[in-house]
């Protein structure tokens, strides 16, 4: 039984990464209105101050926008329970405004993990830690990065 669910879970979880693999905005709004609790709890900040749906709709509006050939690359996953791991390396081409930066036309790569907690077979919370510093640094907008 926990294995079934394991599966399902990382199916789920399997939509929307590929829905977000498309680039399209629409593609990826449906998508989250059919696999995301529309009450979803995030315990990262969300830098637009919206919550539920309308935040992680708002995070992929931004970043496909910022960076319209972003890639998640899935590393690792792991299920246990009600809750699915992921570790993930992005890369994009920063082609468009990103936190009040101008395009730079320069590639950011970097790491994030992501912990998703599944109720009635949807995503009804995240936890995540993205390596923004890693991100800004390659924009240069943080020391170390490109000059």
């Amino acid at each position: 039984m926990a294995t079934d669910q394991a599966a399902r879970h990382k199916a789920v979880f399997g939509r929307l990464h590929d829905a977000v693999g498309t680039g399209d905005m629409e593609t990826v709004s449906k998508t989250i209105d059919e696999v995301v609790d529309p009450e979803v709890v995030f315990h990262t900040p969300v830098p637009m101050g919206t919550t539920g749906v309308r935040a992680l709709k708002d995070v992929w509006e931004v970043l496909l926008r910022a960076f319209p050939d972003l890639r998640v690359v899935v590393e690792d996953t792991v299920a246990e329970g009600d809750k699915v791991v992921f570790r993930n390396t992005v890369t994009g081409t920063h082609l468009g405004e990103y936190r009040g930066l101008p395009p730079t036309g320069r590639s950011v790569r970097y790491s994030e993990i992501f912990v998703f907690r599944f109720a009635a077979g949807r995503i009804a919370e995240v936890w995540g830690v993205v390596d923004v510093h890693a991100q800004l640094r390659q924009l240069g907008v943080l020391p170390g990065g490109p000059s």
